[in-house]
C-alpha cells in the first residue's frame, strides 16, 4: 500500500483499517508514521480514531509494532507481519527477504522460506507479498496474506544527458513510455546500459544507478539486455562449477548398463546446435512394423538430487537460447561435453526401446540405462538432402520408414496443426546480423519430432504403470470464455463455431482446411491460436489438448529442461535403474532417483519451472524483436507488405511478411477522422469514410521508427497514392483517402521509447506449449 499523498488520497479504503493494512502502511511509508498520519491516510474521524487508538495498542502488545505513539515503527528483526520480496526459488520453494530491511547492525537481511497458498498464484522471483512470519527451529517461515502490486524497481535503460547537464534513464522496455530523471548516476557514463532503482515510492521519483551493464549497441548486447531485464541467472557459482567437474569423473562402465555401442544410433539436430541430448535408431521388425530406440543423455547420472548442481539447475529451470549465446541450465562441461551425445564417443544414455506396429501405434516400451556411441551427428538439412537424393544410408532410410508409420498414427490422432513460421537470426563471427529469415520446415524436423513425442508418451505411460510420480506436460482444452470470444469473432467473419459439441483439435483443423484463401486462413489461424491455453508442467494427469494425447511427459531434453530430469529420476526409481554409489572422494550425492522431498513438493517444483519457462520465452522473444528492429533501423522510410495482428482502441499492430516484428500504427496518425473500436470484431472503423482496419488485413505500411534498444517498431499508413487494404471475403474494400498525420516525435530524454507491447493472449505467439522454438525439439 503506497504512502499517503494528496494525489492518491482518494484511493485509500475508508473505514477502520485492519492490522494488516496498518502494518502495510507503516512498512511502505517514506517517513515514520504516527496515529495522526494513519488516521489521515484512511480518512478516520470521531469514534473511528478512538477505535484506531485501541487497535494500535493491541498491535503493540502483540509485538507487531513498537509502543511509541508519535511514530510507529516495525519491531527489531523480522516483524510478525511485513512486506517481503521473493528473491529466489530454491528446491521449488520461494525464498523471500524483508523489503525494507534496515537493522542497526550491518547484518545481511534474513531469508524466509515462504509457504505458498493454493488459493494464490505461484510466486516467482520479484513478487511482493504481505506475509505473517515466525521463527522456527529450521529458520524463518512466512505465510502469505496477500500478493502486492509490483514496484517499478530493477529498471533498465540507457543513460542520456540533456542540454542542462541533467541525466535521464531512457528505458529499454517498449512498455515503458517515459524516461526517468537520474538522481545518482554512480560510475555510469552517457550512453551506458544500466540497472537502476527508484529512490522513492512515487513512480515519478528519481532513480539511482546500481549496476553498469555496458554498451547497449555492442555486438551480442541484446541478449544481455534480456538477461538483466528478466533476472535470468547466467553466472554459475564456483561451488556448482566444481561439483560439475567432479561429476565428469564418474565412471562409465558397461557392467551396469546396456551396451548399445554397436547400434548405429544417430543424432539429427540443427547445424548450429550447441548441445545434443537425443539420438534415434530404427529397423524393420519383419512384420510390417519397426523396432526403435530413442537414446537420451543420462543427465540424472551426473546431476544428483540435493547437490549444488541440482539446486542451481532447478533455480534456472531451463536453458535460454538467444541468437548470440546460450544461458545453459547446466555448466558447459556437462551440457556441451560430457552429457552431449557425440559421434564416435562413449556416452551415458537413458534408452527408450519402442515397438511400432504397422499402424504406427506404440505397442511396447521399456527403459534402460545404456552406453551409446553415435554413428553420426547430422544436420537436418544434410539428412533431408540425402533422403531427397535417394542415396541415403540404410540407417536414415529405416528412420524415415518408421516415421511414415508414426505419421500415419499422428494423422489418425489429428493433433492441432497450426502453420506458424519461426524467425531465425543469423549472425557472423563478430555478432553482426547477416540475415533474418523464416526457418525452413523439413520432413527431417518432423521425423525427429514424432520420435520424441513417442518417447515422451512412453515415459508417461511407463510411470503411470508403476503408479509413480509424473511431471506431466499439460495443455488444457480451451476455456469456455476463450471459446465464446472465438465464436463471436468467427461470426463476424461469416463462420460458425457450435459450442454444444466436443471441442477437439480436429475441429480447428477442419475449419482451417476448408479455407482456400491464404490471407483468410492466416486470419483464422491467429484467432484459433488466441483461443488456446498456456501449456505448463504439473503432477496431475490433465492431458495435452494440442497433441491430442491423454498422457504426455517431457523426457527427451534433460540437458536443457529440469522437467525432463525429474522424469528421468522417476524412471530410475520405478524401474530400479540406480547405479553404484560414487567414490567418497568425489563428494557427490549417492542416489540418482527422485528424493523424498521432490516427491512431496512436486506441485511447487512444477509451478516454479513453469514460471522459468515463461521467463525464457519472453526473454528470447524480446531479444529477437531487438534484432529485428536493429536489422530494420537502416530502412526507416521504406514501405513493407504487412499483416495486421492486433487491434486496440489506440491503434493497430502489424507485422512484416516473412520477417516479423510487431509494430504499432497509432490511431492518431490516421488523420482527423474518428475511428470507432469494435472489440468483438477486432477492428477500427472510420466514422466518416467507413475505412476499416481489422486483424488479418494485409496492407502496405511505411516504417516510421525502429528502436533497437526496445525492439519497438512504428508504422504509418502511406498517403492516398499508396496501396489500400486488400479486399477480403464479403467485406467492402475500404475507400482511399488522404491521411493527415502528425509527424514522428523527436527523440529526447523525456520522450517515450516506443509503442506499448501488444497484449497477446496467453502471453505467447507460438504453438501452445509444444512449438519448435529456435530449432529445438519437443
Amino acid at each position: 500500500m503506497a504512502r499517503m499523498t494528496k494525489q492518491n488520497k482518494h484511493r485509500k479504503p475508508k473505514g477502520l483499517p485492519s492490522k494488516e493494512q496498518i502494518l502495510e502502511f507503516i512498512q511502505t511509508s517514506e517517513t515514520p508514521a504516527g496515529k495522526r498520519e494513519i488516521a489521515k491516510a484512511f480518512g478516520l474521524k470521531g469514534q473511528e480514531k478512538i477505535a484506531l487508538k485501541k487497535r494500535l495498542k493491541d498491535m503493540a502488545e502483540d509485538g507487531l509494532i513498537d509502543g511509541k505513539r508519535t511514530a510507529y515503527h516495525r519491531m527489531g528483526g523480522v516483524p510478525k507481519v511485513t512486506v517481503l520480496k521473493i528473491v529466489t526459488i530454491e528446491d521449488g520453494e520461494p525464498v523471500a527477504e524483508p523489503e525494507n530491511w534496515a537493522p542497526d547492525s550491518k547484518e545481511k537481511p534474513p531469508r524466509l522460506l515462504v509457504k505458498e497458498s493454493k488459493k494464490m498464484a505461484a510466486l516467482k522471483r520479484g513478487d511482493r507479498i504481505l506475509a505473517r512470519n515466525e521463527e522456527t527451529e529450521r529458520g524463518w517461515r512466512a505465510t502469505p496474506i496477500k500478493k502486492l502490486p509490483a514496484r517499478t524497481e530493477g529498471l533498465m535503460g540507457v543513460i542520456e544527458k540533456d542540454g542542462s547537464g541533467n541525466y535521464w534513464l531512457a528505458p529499454v522496455d517498449k512498455r515503458v513510455r517515459d524516461s526517468a530523471p537520474v538522481g545518482d548516476v554512480g560510475e555510469a557514463q552517457e550512453g551506458d546500459l544500466v540497472l537502476a532503482e527508484r529512490m522513492g515510492k512515487s513512480p515519478r521519483s528519481k532513480v539511482k544507478v546500481v549496476e553498469v551493464v555496458g554498451d547497449p549497441l555492442a555486438p551480442k548486447a541484446f541478449s544481455l539486455i534480456a538477461i538483466a531485464k528478466h533476472g535470468i541467472p547466467h553466472v554459475f557459482p564456483q561451488g556448482v562449477i566444481e561439483e560439475a567437474q567432479r561429476a565428469t569423473e564418474l565412471p562409465l562402465s558397461k557392467d551396469h548398463r546396456e551396451d548399445l555401442r554397436d547400434v548405429p544410433i544417430v543424432a539429427i539436430d540443427p547445424a548450429d546446435a550447441r548441445d545434443h541430448d537425443d539420438a534415434i535408431w530404427a529397423e524393420p521388425d519383419g512384420e510390417g512394423g519397426y523396432r526403435a530406440i530413442v537414446a537420451i543423455a543420462d543427465v540424472s547420472y551426473y546431476v544428483r538430487p540435493g547437490g549444488q548442481l541440482d539446486r542451481e539447475a532447478r533455480k534456472r529451470g531451463n536453458s535460454v537460447y538467444f541468437p548470440d549465446r546460450v544461458v545453459p541450465m547446466l555448466p558447459e562441461v556437462l551440457s556441451a561435453d560430457v552429457c552431449s551425445l557425440k559421434q564416435d564417443v562413449d556416452r551415458a544414455a537413458m534408452a527408450c526401446h519402442l515397438h511400432i506396429d504397422a499402424e504406427g501405434k506404440i505397442t511396447k516400451w521399456r527403459f534402460t540405462r545404456a552406453i551409446v556411441r553415435l554413428a553420426k551427428n547430422i544436420a537436418y538439412e544434410d539428412a533431408q538432402a540425402a533422403i531427397d537424393a535417394g542415396d541415403a544410408p540404410e540407417f536414415l532410410q529405416h528412420l524415415w520408414g518408421a516415421w511414415k508409420l508414426l505419421f500415419k498414427a499422428r494423422e489418425a490422432r489429428d493433433p492441432l496443426d497450426l502453420e506458424l513460421p519461426e524467425r531465425q537470426v543469423k549472425l557472423n563471427d563478430a555478432g553482426v546480423i547477416e540475415e533474418i529469415a523464416v526457418r525452413e520446415r523439413l520432413d527431417a524436423h518432423r521425423v525427429v519430432e514424432d520420435f520424441m513425442i513417442a518417447a515422451n508418451v512412453a515415459a508417461a505411460k511407463a510411470l503411470e504403470a508403476k503408479t509413480a510420480p509424473v511431471v506431466y506436460r499439460i495443455h488444457e482444452t480451451p476455456s469456455r470464455e476463450k471459446l465464446l470470444a472465438l465464436r463471436d469473432y468467427l461470426a463476424f467473419q461469416g463462420k460458425k463455431l457450435a459450442l454444444g459439441q466436443v471441442i477437439t483439435p480436429g475441429l480447428f483443423n477442419r475449419m482451417l482446411k476448408d479455407i482456400g484463401d491464404p490471407a483468410e486462413k492466416a486470419l483464422i489461424m491467429e484467432a484459433v491460436l488466441r483461443s488456446q491455453m498456456q501449456a505448463y508442467y504439473g503432477p496431475a494427469k490433465e492431458g495435452h489438448f494440442g497433441l491430442a494425447l491423454a498422457s504426455y511427459a517431457h523426457f527427451t531434453s534433460p540437458i536443457r529442461r529440469y522437467a525432463d530430469l525429474l522424469v528421468h529420476r522417476a524412471l530410475v526409481d520405478s524401474y530400479k535403474l540406480e547405479q553404484p554409489k560414487p567414490k567418497p572422494q568425489l563428494d557427490l550425492p549417492e542416489a540418482t532417483g527422485l528424493s523424498d522431498r521432490d516427491k512431496t513438493a512436486l506441485h511447487q517444483i512444477t509451478d516454479a519451472i513453469s514460471q522459468t519457462e515463461r521467463r525464457a520465452m519472453e526473454a528470447e522473444r524480446d531479444t529477437i524483436d531487438r534484432y529485428v528492429a536493429a536489422w530494420l533501423s537502416g530502412r526507416v522510410g521504406e514501405t513493407f507488405d504487412t499483416r495486421i495482428t492486433g487491434v486496440q482502441g489506440f491503434g493497430f499492430f502489424a507485422t512484416i511478411d516473412k520477417l516479423g516484428g510487431d509494430g504499432l500504427v497509432p490511431v492518431s496518425t490516421l488523420g482527423r477522422e474518428y475511428f470507432r473500436y469494435e472489440e468483438a470484431a477486432q477492428k477500427l472503423i472510420g466514422e466518416s469514410t467507413g475505412t476499416e482496419y481489422a486483424v488479418g488485413d494485409r496492407l502496405k505500411l511505411k516504417l516510421a521508427e525502429a528502436n533497437a534498444l526496445t525492439g519497438a517498431l512504428k508504422f504509418e499508413v502511406p498517403d492516398s497514392d499508396g496501396d489500400s487494404i486488400e479486399k477480403r471475403g464479403n467485406r467492402a474494400e475500404p475507400k482511399k483517402r488522404s491521411h493527415q498525420r502528425k509527424g514522428p516525435q523527436k527523440n529526447g530524454p523525456k520522450k517515450g521509447q516506443g509503442a506499448p507491447r501488444q497484449k497477446h493472449p496467453q502471453g505467447q505467439r507460438g504453438r501452445p506449449g509444444n512449438i519448435r522454438h529456435q530449432g529445438r525439439k519437443k
